[in-house]
């Protein structure tokens, strides 16, 4: 094996790079290098190679050597595309733990882990990114490309590359990604949009107390505008900026009046980009102090890193744990290093990147969907070339190019957004994350108001040490938390539609103090399914095993997991009769009923149907803030990182849904979820009230979160955990077995079973069908792997299984079949 430093003096040697390939194939590939290229190669750059009979690919070095392959003679690299490496080593180094830890190719680990600017192929497609350009600024080939670009609105690398007589363009590609140019087509839909909202000054030549008067007698003849500048200066002695939408509530004017002003100059208009979030300290991070419990904690978590790698930060809501992250980061700068800062939902956090970047100003980066291509590829750039001290960003920053990495922070560390599902690699970044301090040796912090069970086992145990804050920064009051039984109201009759009358009750007081409201319902749609009441016909999907979800606003059947749309029943298709009835309800039924029982307040939904066009989040969550809606009905999308100044009351429609969810998770998800609604309560002068719905108002996990009693949670469930082999005591592997056709699957998968119990025993549960059998045409089964902790080496087991797994799916009994691997899922 040749290190770089070696090359140079042997540049007529004939050498051979290993390299990484997006793609999922089980191993690295072997090129040779021209002889022209020796001293330009060097591990972490990109290299231009061939794959196949005639696809072109971006391709990391992954090793360097002059041993040629056994098996195959090696194809010529076609370009370099790097003068310095883009990928480090301790990168590569996380890339292959990953791969062997989650069971993937690493070649998956890099497709997840490289901005796609930086990972052409032959396939890709190429769009414009900018309407009007200096063409005299580009070179022949760039011309050429985009001229043909504007005349077809997309091109596709291999398209190119036919339009220059050329076989590698990358290079050229590459150039106009850099200038901004180009951009790809999958990647130039921005999913998240910053607040833009429009504010109102007075013009600078009226604001001499002369002026001002002279200007109150021009306007003598229309009321309205004086009205409008009397609000005005009313407004601006409460607050700095004064919006549209403030001065237009205050004065009482309408829109012709304030542009009638505009137009005459007398007003001025700008726009500035907000934070969506309402947040109670967003002033205090200028200039702060810890409080007493605060200075405790940042005290206990220095001390903690002394002698642990991990130190668990659990802080109920509102606790000013930012505060103590603050104060942290400083202390890790000071030494030179960086810190990265991991957010679950980066979209909806926007006011810590705000505070963050008022308080540490441009060695702040930010890496997340809200960036196209180009930009992902430009803060990858500026990791590597160490202008950012801090990194925020959502779970895939952990694969950034950090150079120094001294401190992690995983905020709100329970959450399930951390963990990648589909596709592979299917990594969980609070636990990649805390690899990744590893190998810089780092520390990590988790936070949370309601840690994860494994995390908090790890505290109990003394693998990560533990930290608490009890007390709401600044005196905000924990929210009133109240259980109501929907089967005592419905006897009483006094159930209006789905709502009880504490609810109702309770929205009516919230709007006779104008305040607002949001109701939580974790399923949309407006009703589950539809049944026939004579023969018990339930129309499902053609292409899934699950019912579909009626939608009133496209007035179609709907199926949750591919898309698929069918017309209403009205007559059942089995027997005949029209008794069809709609049973359960979502979040638009929801909206649907409460219109009807406040016909003069404004309801809007938030979840995925509402919330699909480019705008709309966006747009909901403004009015939500600029109090244009009474109630916001929603799913889990209203209990994320939400925080709204003039919400006082949550209604929980049906507690029981989640609770009776067949998982070994449901008490822990649901006392996390029931717990983040409720903190959507309240303000700092206010306590916020909570009504819980349900049916088993006697369930433990609804009273512990009444009583916000984490240990209680943690105490019970960790007692169940344990009697039936689950985490943090026994690991878990899934394997979803997948064929189309469900008589071979049932076949395949019982040899599958068959040989791993021959090899793990009793370790093994399954075959079973999951929930939801049948998925895109694809049937599923479910082997589950349960492997203890102590006395066995899991990558014992895990090398174990690969090895019957590679040996099992290229078998030609086994044609057809799709194994997808779920190291700890869930």
């Amino acid at each position: 094996m040749l290190e770089f430093n070696e090359i140079s003096t042997a540049e007529r040697h004939t050498l051979f790079i290993e390299v990484v390939l997006p793609l999922s194939i089980s191993k690295t590939y072997t090129y040779r290098v021209p002889y022209e290229l020796n001293n330009a190669i060097a591990v972490g750059k990109r290299v231009v190679v061939q794959f196949g009979k005639s696809k072109l690919y971006t391709a990391i070095i992954y090793k360097i050597s002059d041993v040629p392959p056994q098996l195959y003679e090696a194809k010529y690299i076609l370009d370099i595309l790097d003068e310095q490496p883009i990928v480090t080593s301790l990168q590569l180094k996380l890339w292959e733990w990953m791969a062997e830890y989650y069971l993937c190719n690493i070649g998956e680990v890099m497709q997840a882990a490289l901005p796609a600017a930086l990972k052409l192929a032959s396939e890709t497609r190429i769009i414009l990114n900018q309407s009007n350009i200096d063409k005299s600024a580009l070179s022949d080939k760039e011309f050429l490309i985009v001229d043909a670009l504007e005349i077809k609105s997309e091109l596709r690398v291999s398209d190119i590359s036919k339009l220059l007589g050329q076989k590698t363009v990358f290079p050229i590609l590459k150039g106009l990604f850099d200038k901004g140019i180009v951009n790809i087509l999958e990647e130039i839909t921005q999913k998240y949009k910053p607040r833009i909202k429009s504010f109102i000054k007075l013009n600078e030549d009226y604001l001499a107390s002369e002026n001002l008067k002279a200007l109150f007698e021009i306007l003598n003849r229309a009321p309205k505008q004086q009205d409008a500048l009397l609000a005005y200066i009313k407004l601006r002695k409460e607050r700095a900026e004064i919006s549209k939408s403030d001065l237009l509530e205050h004065s009482g004017c309408g829109d012709s009046a304030l542009k009638a002003l505009l137009d005459k100059q007398i007003f001025l208009i700008y726009n500035k980009e907000l934070s969506r979030l309402f947040s109670e300290d967003d002033e205090e991070l200028q200039e702060f102090e810890l409080s007493k419990e605060q200075q405790d904690a940042f005290s206990q978590i220095e001390g903690h890193f002394n002698s642990r790698k991990v130190v668990l930060l659990h802080g109920i809501t509102s606790s000013g744990k930012t505060q103590v992250y603050v104060r942290l980061m400083e202390k890790v700068l000071a030494t030179g290093k960086q810190v990265l800062y991991l957010l679950p939902e980066i979209a909806l956090t926007t006011q810590i990147i705000e505070r963050l970047r008022k308080y540490f100003g441009s060695k702040v980066g930010v890496y997340h969907s809200k960036f196209n291509d180009n930009e992902r590829a430009e803060v990858w750039k500026k990791v590597l070339n160490g202008d950012y001290d801090i990194i925020l960003g959502a779970r895939s920053s952990i694969f950034l190019p950090f150079q120094s990495l001294g401190l992690i922070i995983v905020d709100e560390e329970h959450e399930t957004s951390f963990k990648q599902f589909d596709p592979a690699p299917r990594y969980h970044a609070r636990d990649t994350a805390i690899y990744l301090s590893g190998i810089f040796d780092a520390r990590v912090l988790l936070g949370s108001a309601t840690p994860s069970l494994e995390s908090y086992y790890n505290t109990k145990i003394g693998k990560y040490g533990l930290v608490e804050l009890t007390e709401r920064y600044g005196g905000v009051k924990v929210p009133e938390i109240k259980i109501v039984s929907i089967t005592e109201e419905t006897k009483g009759k006094t159930m209006q539609s789905h709502f009880t009358s504490v609810l109702i009750d309770q929205i009516k007081s919230a709007f006779s103090r104008k305040e607002q409201v949001i109701l939580f319902q974790n399923r949309r749609g407006y009703t589950p399914f539809i049944l026939c009441s004579t023969c018990g016909f339930s129309p499902k999907c053609i292409n899934c095993d699950v019912s579909l979800t009626y939608h009133k606003t496209t007035g179609k059947l709907h199926c949750h997991y591919c898309g698929y749309r069918n017309e209403v029943l009205h007559e059942c298709p089995a027997c005949g009769s029209a008794h069809i009835e709609q049973k359960g309800f979502g979040t638009e039924k929801i909206e649907d009923e409460l219109k009807l029982i406040f016909p003069e307040i404004k309801v809007s939904r938030m979840d995925l149907d509402s919330t699909r066009s480019r705008n709309s989040f966006q747009q909901l969550i403004d009015d939500f803030e600029d109090k244009k809606i009474d109630v916001m009905v929603g799913t889990q999308m209203v209990a994320k990182g939400l925080d709204f100044s003039n919400v006082s009351t949550i209604g929980i429609i049906s507690a029981d849904s989640m609770l009776n969810y067949p998982d070994f998770r449901a008490y822990e998800r649901s006392f996390q979820l029931l717990s983040q609604v409720a903190g959507r309560a309240g303000r700092r002068d206010k306590q916020g009230e909570v009504i819980i719905q349900a049916y088993d108002i006697k369930n433990r996990v609804l009273h512990q979160v009444v009583n916000h009693d984490y240990n209680a949670l943690f105490t019970s469930e960790i007692i169940e955990r344990k009697n039936f082999n689950y985490p943090p005591f026994y690991r878990l592997i899934q394997l979803d077995v997948k064929h189309k056709n469900i008589v071979r699957l049932e076949s395949i998968v019982k040899n599958l079973a068959a040989i791993l119990e021959k090899q793990f025993g009793e370790r093994i549960l399954g075959p079973e069908t999951p929930l939801v059998g049948r998925v895109r045409n694809y049937y599923i089964k479910t082997i589950l792997i349960k492997v203890e902790k102590e006395g066995v080496s899991i990558n014992k087991i895990k090398t174990a299984l690969s090895s019957i797994l590679r040996a099992f799916e290229p078998d030609t009994n086994n044609k057809g079949i799709v194994i997808q691997i779920d190291v700890d899922p869930y």
